[in-house]
């Protein structure tokens, strides 16, 4: 009888035994399925594209070739323009004024500008994959935004030393001295670079979840916080705020100095003098209207989409790089025969 108990309290252990696996069965299987699913959820929340799709300028297979050919060849005469520019700054004594030497570095800049934008541009037009990296991406774009901003205080800069040239000459070697001109370099630098690491630190903070497609040529920042799946406000509060300091101060500049001059070239008498303070900049005002007509024009809120904003960032990026060594050298006398020297030294 004893024996019996026994082995029926054993078979009751046993049973007690598995029915505590099959529930801790049961809710390990719980906890993987809705624990897991919750990990899974959060990384997904905070994944990032690894690389996004630059449309370009067209999607037509027929236009790829032509437009590789006329990005490639305005490359080639942006690059050649402007270091001939350079050269014969440097190797002219004449030309070796506080003026020359920001249309040197104005140069500098340009092939700079183009070098970010053109030599991927034109390797999309013939690439079936016109991929860029997330970290490609933000790389073009703070260089971008960084010699943009760069171009736009230079030519407030020399905006400045068209104004002391013709409203105070007397005292322009004083004021325009070389030491305040690298001064005035090195500012324009400083300023264009931590203006530009401050929108693209922001703009790491952002997802992009699932969203790849860039319906331009390069990484345009307002093109970037459309396709974010987060909050943009801190971004856009920035741009609202410091954006018009990087862009709209040295506007304002240029459009003060040329008010200023404009005042002091109505009263010269002289046919002569007239012509030579105009020709002095005539090649300045040329280069800025280009220059800010196509960003204004470029200038859009977040919530529209705008179409031309491609064909405008090609005027300010590609185009004003390979017009300006032109205008400097077909509008002055002095780079002409700067040019002329130059090339006749290399055929001799």
């Amino acid at each position: 009888m004893s024996e019996k108990l026994m082995w029926d309290r054993l078979e009751l252990a046993d049973l007690s035994v598995i029915t505590v696996l099959e529930e801790m069965y049961a809710n390990c299987i719980e906890f993987y399925v809705i624990g897991g699913s919750k990990v899974i959820e959060k990384a997904n929340q905070t994944n990032r594209v690894s690389e996004f799709i630059l449309m370009g300028l067209s999607s037509r297979p027929e236009d790829q070739k032509p437009l590789f050919v006329l990005f490639l060849t305005m490359y080639l005469v942006t690059i050649t323009g402007n270091l001939l520019i350079i050269l014969a700054i440097r190797s002219e004594p004449q030309l070796h004024t506080p003026m020359y030497f920001f249309v040197s570095f104005l140069s500098f800049i340009d092939i700079c500008f183009s070098t970010t934008i053109v030599p991927k541009m034109i390797v999309n037009f013939l690439s079936e994959k016109k991929t860029i990296s997330y970290a490609g991406c933000l790389t073009q774009m703070y260089f971008t935004y960084a010699l943009g901003t760069t171009d736009s205080c230079l030519l407030a800069v020399m905006a400045f030393d068209r104004y002391v040239a013709i409203c105070d000459p007397f005292h322009y070697v004083t004021v325009m001295s070389h030491h305040r001109c690298v001064l005035l370099v090195a500012f324009c630098c400083s300023f264009s670079l931590l203006h530009s690491l401050l929108h693209t630190l922001l703009l790491t903070l952002l997802n992009f979840c699932d969203t790849k497609v860039i319906h331009h040529f390069l990484c345009h920042i307002n093109t970037l916080l459309r396709m974010s799946c987060s909050s943009t406000f801190l971004n856009e509060l920035v741009i609202m705020t410091e954006g018009p300091i990087a862009l709209v101060t040295p506007f304002l500049c240029i459009v003060f100095s040329y008010i200023q001059i404009l005042i002091v070239v109505l009263k010269i008498r002289s046919a002569a003098g007239l012509r030579k303070a105009l020709s002095t900049c005539g090649s300045h005002l040329t280069v800025v209207t280009i220059f800010y007509g196509s960003i204004f024009s470029d200038l859009k809120p977040l919530s529209s989409c705008n179409a031309s904003a491609p064909v405008a960032a090609v005027v300010y990026t590609v185009l004003s790089s390979m017009l300006n060594p032109f205008i400097y050298s077909l509008r002055n006398e002095d780079m002409k025969r700067g040019l002329q020297k130059l090339v006749g030294r290399r055929k001799s």
